[in-house]
């Protein structure tokens, strides 16, 4: 129960009246008291209520009120007003304002029905143009406003992007650093491209980086072992370079130059490709009794599309069946504008096994180096390309890389690709420990939380927080690429299954046709490259016939993951360059009846593979020619018995070529035109029915709707012939199915 105090003049008035009003009675007067005792009685609790007298907690004085009138808060209210309200039938006190229902503003009645149950649809994908084919180039010190204008989104979002990064975004002319700018970018959904400036900052002399290219077997590893004095070619399984590999050669000049080798195989076109994007000048390596091949030409133009200078080396040129000015004429057809035609493309002959022509190599790079005034920064952090990576056992995750500019130093934070960690040792080429790698230094880094793809970009950040910041945006930045085109694909698969269905449809024999298989596959090798090499050269084997799925794909030996997954897929796993599966796998794999090939020559590899398909294609139902025969003779038969039958004629035949076949099909052709089409009733031979006539054997035939049988007849025998394909591959390695 509330108590308060009223008058007519003011409240506080109604202190010196000592007039109270409670919720549900009327005004009564009470004794005259101070203001500290009135709100001494408002704040103490009701003890007891008798009759018409309240007692409160704590006061020593009695209030009297009058219960027989309802009275409700009412300040400077006058009898009139008072008179008003009664009449109005308020209770309340308050008049209020009534209101018509019209029915306009009806109350909404609740729905009694249960929830309909709904699927659930997954969400779609949305592609957006600017995910996939817009890349912007950012850099360090740009500002908001220029990020917004070349990523076409708004400055507001921009902001609320940067603050959710944890970073501040007060104006338009703030400063970004490249990693906020990376994932201010991936997050709404460019791709991106680092520039870096390098005004202000002194650039020294560095060494060139020359990389190895040309065909297979044209002694490329060779000419780079009678430059080092190695025997590297010697080591390779089959004799073939299958890795890229990176090495610090010291020339008799003193000078130093970085080689990349690469291998000439048809399906090492990547690995050829990442060592065109970081090279500064290429060595075209072709054999003076071979000539240009497929991958010389391939090797030209990386060279052009890198757009680096080319050195030729015409090799082998100790044979006795060489041709060096064969080998010109043809790289000038090529049009490659060689010194000797008024070019700028210097050409030397030498031969690997005499060793001779190797100063004059020399001083071909080194001129050519030279002209290209080759310089990079020493100070800063430092810009490497990842050439290869691959697991080891002990130390984990290994990444050869090749420093562009800056120094690269223990104890750094990297982000690698979508990987991230801290640079722990770094190590050369001869696998010594160092501290530090400059730049157009091939060294080995280790340290990475995983293995990151070849070809990516080593960036050095400030803090571990923010490697792992731009990892994880990177990593989601891929995956939502990679659903984007495991979408295309499956609605592409969607379309070329209904236009098969409606070809189906519209095909007279829809029997003959036979669907496609698909070949799940299972792919393990030694280093990153190879695994990428190895499942490119496989997608090449896919026909109309089989499909070939790489469903994993990855670096070290064959685990019992690999062959749960297989079980689980029905796949067959692929090994190359990996070591034989732990006893219990391969038990395992056995059990399971899963296949699995190993291989150390990308050669046997392939074919292995290709004949596995070949066995798998369902192959092509072709109508062909079974058998053909000529006519002899013919015999008239007349019907017996009481009801007489048709008279019957009878071809004496003599089989010319092939057999025929009493279930195929046959055609009847009387000076090279066709008189029937049709079904054979019987095949007799010696007067017993048979199912085939062999070849220079005479039989009887009768067809079931034709007797228009002549001397010198020729009847032929189609049959249904499951053509399978063939496994192709050519010398330069180059493999397909032809179906």
């Amino acid at each position: 129960m509330a108590w308060r105090a009223v008058g007519r003049k003011g409240i506080s008035d109604s202190f010196n009246k000592g007039l109270l009003v409670a919720s549900r009675c009327s005004v009564a007067a009470v004794p005259k008291f101070e203001f500290q005792d009135f709100a001494r009685v408002l704040s103490a609790p009701l003890r007891r209520f008798h009759g018409n007298t309240a007692v409160f907690l704590g006061v020593d004085r009695d209030l009297t009120f009058s219960a027989r009138r309802c009275l409700i808060r009412c300040f400077h209210a006058s009898p009139e007003l008072l008179a008003r309200r009664r009449e109005d039938g308020d209770s309340s006190g308050l008049k209020s304002k009534k209101v018509k229902n019209t029915g306009k503003f009806s109350k909404r009645k609740k729905l009694t029905q249960p929830p309909v149950d709904t699927p659930y649809m997954p969400p779609k994908l949305k592609r957006t143009a600017k995910s996939l084919d817009k890349t912007i180039e950012i850099f360090e010190g740009m500002t908001i406003g220029e990020l917004a204008k070349r990523s076409g989104e708004s400055i507001a979002t921009i902001q609320n992007i940067i603050i959710n990064v944890g970073e501040k975004a007060d104006s338009d002319f703030d400063a970004l650093s490249v990693d906020i700018a990376e994932l201010v970018s991936m997050e709404i959904g460019v791709n991106v491209r680092r520039m870096h400036s390098d005004e202000g900052i002194e650039r020294l002399p560095r060494p060139p980086v020359v990389t190895v290219m040309g065909h297979v077997d044209h002694g490329k590893t060779s000419l780079l072992d009678a430059l080092r004095q190695t025997s590297l070619a010697a080591k390779e399984a089959g004799g073939i370079t299958q890795h890229l590999g990176a090495f610090v050669v010291g020339m008799q000049s003193g000078a130093s130059i970085t080689f990349l080798d690469t291998p000439g195989h048809a399906a090492f076109s990547a690995m050829r490709a990442r060592g065109a994007a970081v090279t500064d000048l290429v060595v075209l390596v072709v054999a003076a009794d071979d000539g240009v091949m497929p991958q010389t030409l391939e090797a030209i133009s990386h060279a052009k599309e890198a757009n680096v200078p080319i050195v030729v080396a015409i090799n082998k040129c100790d044979k006795a069946d060489a041709n060096p000015e064969r080998v010109k004429v043809q790289l000038a057809s090529e049009g490659l504008p060689l010194e000797e035609i008024g070019g700028d493309i210097q050409v030397v002959e030498v031969s690997a096994i005499k060793g001779s022509g190797l100063d004059s190599l020399e001083e071909a790079l080194l001129l050519q180096a030279e002209l290209m005034d080759l310089k990079a920064r020493i100070d800063g952090s430092a810009q490497a390309y990842v050439v290869e990576a691959r697991v080891d056992k002990g130390r984990g995750p290994l990444a050869t890389a090749i420093v562009k500019a800056g120094t690269l130093t223990c104890g750094q934070h990297v982000v690698v690709g979508s990987e991230w960690g801290r640079i722990r040792c770094i190590r050369d080429m001869a696998r010594n420990a160092i501290s530090q790698a400059t730049p157009a230094m091939p060294v080995e880094i280790e340290g990475l939380k995983g293995l990151p793809m070849a070809g990516d970009d080593i960036v050095v950040v400030e803090s571990e927080e923010r490697a792992r910041m731009l990892s994880e945006g990177r990593k989601k930045s891929s995956e939502t690429k990679r659903l984007i085109k495991l979408e295309d694909e499956r609605q592409m698969l969607q379309r070329e299954m209904q236009q098969a269905e409606e070809n189906e449809e519209n095909e007279e024999n829809d029997e003959e046709r036979l669907k496609r298989v698909e070949v799940p596959i299972i792919v393990k090798a030694d280093v990153q490259g190879t695994v990428q090499a190895v499942c490119d050269a496989l997608k090449s084997l896919n026909s109309p016939q089989v499909y070939l799925k790489v469903i994993h794909a990855g670096v070290g030996p064959v685990s019992q993951s690999d062959v749960d997954m297989a079980e689980a897929c029905d796949a067959c796993v692929v090994g190359f360059n990996v070591r034989n599966p732990a006893a219990e796998v391969a038990q395992e794999a056995t059990r399971a009846k899963i296949k699995i090939k190993l291989h150390r020559v990308i050669y046997h590899l392939l074919e292995d593979i290709g004949n596995f398909i070949v066995e798998k294609a369902p192959g092509t139902l072709e109508t062909t020619v079974g058998g053909e025969a000529e006519v002899l003779s013919i015999f008239a038969v007349k019907g017996k018995g009481i009801a007489k039958g048709k008279d019957l004629k009878i071809a004496g035949c003599r089989v010319m070529d092939g057999r025929l076949t009493k279930s195929a099909t046959f055609k009847l052709f009387r000076s090279g035109e066709e008189i029937f089409h049709g079904c054979c009733a019987s095949l007799k031979r010696e007067q017993r029915d048979v199912d085939a006539v062999a070849k220079g054997n005479e039989c009887g035939l009768m067809f079931e709707d034709c007797h228009d049988f002549q001397v010198g007849d020729v009847i032929k025998c189609f049959v249904k012939v499951n053509r399978k394909p063939k496994f192709v591959s050519s010398e330069s390695g180059a493999v397909r199915i032809e179906c």
